[in-house]
């Protein structure tokens, strides 16, 4: 047992890749030097990757720059939150408060239902998804405001090509997940050539992150982390062969901060497909049984889900982004591995909460 460390009943082998990129945060040093800090308003903060965004704006600009939302009360234990407001994005005269109060020039609008919980309440998801953007952009309208709101994979279909999807295809959800995040890239592209509004979105695959996980069809990848340190085993509610593109959490922050920041004279379209690599249940499986020697995975397929994800793309091409404003992923999945069982590792024997976006 050399070569294992234990946390409680289940094996971990110690580090058996490649180095990780030295320090991740070094990558938003020099875009911190070169631009002026933003006033930055984050809605649905506490949940998906606002919190993670949080941290990352304020390690380059300090606390100032950052005010967060959502419409819960904040968790006694969110030491990293700060400047925190309660905000429903459905009442835009709240909105327009504290962009005013707060001196807010950019919005990341994370507030939404993501696609399994959108699918058990569909009127919810039409008001947070749609409602909830119209207000956004038209507050950013009136107050040129800079505006980044995510799209999705799900904002494809089966009709779509699913290899090396392309940027300019045809878009036919079968979800409102979908359908929603369709609406919100063409209003705010409306918007940016009616009213000249900086609209920014990307099309974002499953994001792996160490933040609780809010209802995506992508989870399955993230719960097999929380599962595998906890009983060894994971069930898996999509077939081994289903492939999905997915990112690590850092490269995301980075893909955000990097579009946030490029010259809008730059930008060729104002929605952007990124990714960082593609995986099956299989795959994944695999790759953590080489840090933890006789983990098992089984199958219990939900229709549901499984449907969904049949209808996005396998892979994404993201040469546009990567031409016009300089996107690069850093992460591949041994290293997305490798780096979940070292956060497992800091943590001791808490387990690894994770997300997904898709």
């Amino acid at each position: 047992m050399n070569n294992l460390k234990v946390f409680g009943r289940i094996q971990v082998a110690k580090r058996s890749y490649s180095p990780l990129p030295v320090d991740p945060l070094l990558r938003f040093k020099a875009i911190s030097q070169t631009q002026k800090a933003p006033r930055v308003l984050i809605t649905g903060s506490l949940g998906q990757l606002g919190r993670g965004l949080n941290s990352v704006y304020k390690y380059m600009y300090g606390s100032e720059c950052v005010v967060m939302s959502d419409i819960v009360r904040l968790p006694a234990n969110a030491t990293d939150v700060s400047d925190y407001n309660y905000l429903d994005i459905l009442n835009q005269g709240s909105i327009e408060e504290i962009v005013v109060n707060k001196n807010i020039d950019t919005i990341v609008h994370f507030s939404a239902l993501l696609s399994a919980v959108g699918e058990t309440n569909v009127p919810l998801a039409l008001q947070v998804n749609c409602r909830g953007v119209e207000n956004i952009l038209q507050v950013a309208a009136k107050h040129k405001l800079k505006v980044f709101i995510p799209s999705t994979i799900g904002a494809f279909g089966p009709t779509t090509p699913r290899e090396n999807t392309p940027d300019l295809t045809v878009q036919c959800p079968t979800t409102i997940y979908g359908v929603s995040k369709v609406y919100a890239e063409r209003l705010g592209e409306y918007f940016n050539h009616r009213f000249g509004v900086d609209f920014r979105s990307m099309r974002f695959p499953g994001i792996i992150s160490a933040t609780k996980p809010g209802g995506g069809t992508t989870d399955y990848a993230i719960q097999i982390f929380y599962d595998a340190l906890q009983k060894g085993k994971h069930t898996c509610y999509l077939r081994p062969d289903t492939r999905l593109p997915m990112m690590y959490d850092t490269d995301c922050m980075a893909s955000i901060i990097q579009l946030l920041s490029a010259e809008s004279e730059s930008l060729k379209r104002r929605t952007y497909n990124v990714t960082g690599f593609s995986f099956t249940p299989e795959e994944i499986a695999d790759a953590i049984r080489r840090v933890m020697p006789g983990f098992e995975i089984d199958y219990d397929i939900c229709p549901t889900r499984q449907a969904i994800a049949d209808s996005w793309p396998k892979s994404l091409d993201d040469s546009e982004a990567r031409k016009d404003w300089g996107w690069n992923p850093e992460y591949g999945l041994e290293e997305t591995v490798q780096v979940m069982f070292a956060l497992l590792r800091r943590e001791e024997e808490k387990p690894t909460k994770i997300v997904s976006t898709a």
